[in-house]
């Protein structure tokens, strides 16, 4: 009996399965079997060496942790940092696409934060809101020694000092996300609205703000998922996590229920749960984008 022969779409599908095996395979060694793993140890009590399976009571027992609501609050009280975050890197994205004077320095200057480590700007931030630090000087300075403050030390300010400087860390990733977007703005587009006597506020919010819609949701995700899952070098070097609880969020009680208390399954549990959150993200804000096209 003569073989079948394949069409050519079908060899190409083929190849495509072929080499597509290879990156797959990557895939789920690096990602899909620590997520199983975690998923196993979620259901057990395991302390880094010998594992006591526990079953779903676990979860349950989690969900009745006054710490993990005390960090999920904390996570959705730093979403008020985001528009924030995006705002001001925005402002001045278009201010130095207007080609304003020393453009270039300033440009340099703002990405500069991106360049360095996040460790470095932690511990920069704890000095500069620590009680004898450079805010409280600044106030000194200026005779207002009556507002003094202790923004790291105290419960409900210490939440702000790192919004803060999260802020401060996002402002060169997005801004120079932000540039990019202006750069692929056709320039006639605004020169024809001037033309026809519209303002600055007017080109902006018409032409402006709607091109760099894309730009903005990619910032928008980038900005909340770092919120949820690249905080803790800030915590670490800033807070440790306090004045009590103050500052711990999802991924610094992962680290201390981890590596603190020894309790590696409620960890794993913990991360699940932050995955999830941030899996979460992703996807609403790929279906906003898929529903724009």
């Amino acid at each position: 009996m003569k073989a079948r022969r394949l069409t050519l779409s079908q060899r190409r599908q083929l190849a495509g399965v072929v080499f597509a095996l290879p990156a797959l395979a990557l895939v789920i060694g690096l990602i899909g079997v620590p997520i199983g793993q975690a998923v196993y140890y979620s259901f057990t009590q395991w302390d880094g060496i010998t594992t006591t399976w526990i079953g779903p009571s676990t979860w349950s027992q989690a969900f009745h942790n006054s710490d993990l609501w005390t960090a999920l609050k904390n996570n959705a009280a730093l979403l008020i940092w985001v528009p924030v975050a995006l705002g001001l890197p925005l402002a001045i994205a278009v201010l130095l696409h207007q080609r304003v004077a020393g453009w270039k320095i300033f440009r340099s200057i703002y990405f500069l934060p991106t360049a360095i480590s996040w460790v470095v700007l932690g511990l920069v931030a704890e000095r500069f809101f620590a009680y004898q630090g450079t805010l409280n000087s600044i106030i000194h300075a200026i005779g207002l020694s009556g507002v003094t403050t202790n923004m790291l030390g105290n419960e409900s300010t210490a939440l702000s000092a790192l919004g803060i400087t999260f802020v401060f860390t996002m402002i060169g990733t997005n801004t120079m996300l932000f540039l990019t977007g202006l750069a692929t703005l056709d320039p006639s587009l605004e020169e024809a609205a001037r033309i026809d006597g519209a303002g600055r506020w007017r080109i902006f919010r018409h032409i402006t703000l709607p091109h760099l819609s894309r730009f903005i949701q990619l910032a928008f995700v980038m900005t909340v998922i770092a919120l949820f899952s690249a905080l803790f070098s800030l915590i670490f070097v800033m807070t440790g996590g306090g004045p009590g609880y103050a500052t711990t969020t999802m991924e610094f009680l992962i680290y201390q229920t981890g590596f603190s208390q020894g309790q590696f399954g409620t960890a794993a549990l913990y991360g699940l749960i932050l995955f999830a959150i941030t899996g979460v993200v992703g996807i609403v804000q790929l279906r906003l984008i898929g529903s724009d096209l």
